[in-house]
């Protein structure tokens, strides 16, 4: 599903990423993991196509990305739910239309929108609270609403940049059990995460970012 060959990244003079290569499979879930400034935001990033590579491939679903053209973009995207620690919740809106908003952005009609929205709220289990404002939610359940969204268009493929990083150990193994249940149906997950007692007990393929490199045991990267 995500394959890395030889990538560079470079940001002026400053190397982000060096030399780096991996596989992730379709269907699989991992971590990617490493120290402040290791690299792991420009590696979903590149994934993304919000960046480039300065050399080296990024193959996602079998796409070569550095072949898409400016305006091929927005599909690619839309086969990623993107994860956020921080929400990046729009809080005058409803928990149903900060959902529904990527539908309405792709141009679905409100039958199929509302349907897609209420699906992906039931399985985060805040199907009841869709007319609040998220403002009234916890941390929790608000992290939970940026999954729903993440969600809503089925993708192929989740990105979650630090998902937990504002929670507490408890809501913390709550989100990651979602992760989990949407791998299990045959979702590909890359989480990023510095949460290592966490990311252990969870037993997953983990990718290990030093100062811009793959690091650590080869027997935990599929490569």
């Amino acid at each position: 599903m995500i394959r890395f060959e030889q990538v560079d990244k470079k940001y002026h003079d400053k190397s982000a990423l060096v030399s780096t290569n991996f596989h992730l499979q379709r269907g699989d879930m991992a971590f990617l993991t490493g120290h402040s400034g290791a690299g792991k935001s420009t590696l979903l990033k590149l994934i993304m196509l919000m960046e480039r590579p300065t050399s080296g491939k990024v193959i996602v679903d079998r796409e070569d990305l550095s072949q898409l053209s400016r305006a091929q973009v927005p599909a690619h995207r839309r086969k990623i739910g993107l994860v956020f620690q921080n929400h990046q919740l729009l809080m005058d809106y409803s928990v149903f239309d900060n959902v529904a908003l990527p539908l309405k952005i792709s141009g679905y009609n409100e039958r199929d929108s509302s349907r897609r929205v209420r699906a992906a709220l039931d399985k985060v289990g805040l199907l009841d609270k869709e007319r609040l404002s998220p403002q009234v939610l916890s941390s929790g359940e608000q992290q939970r609403i940026g999954i729903a969204r993440a969600i809503v268009n089925k993708p192929k493929l989740i990105l979650a940049d630090e998902p937990t990083g504002n929670l507490d150990p408890a809501l913390s193994a709550e989100i990651m059990r979602l992760f989990q249940q949407f791998n299990q149906v045959g979702v590909t997950v890359l989480v990023a995460s510095h949460d290592l007692e966490l990311i252990q007990r969870l037993q997953h393929p983990v990718i290990q970012l030093n100062q811009g490199r793959i690091s650590g045991p080869p027997s935990v990267m599929r490569l």
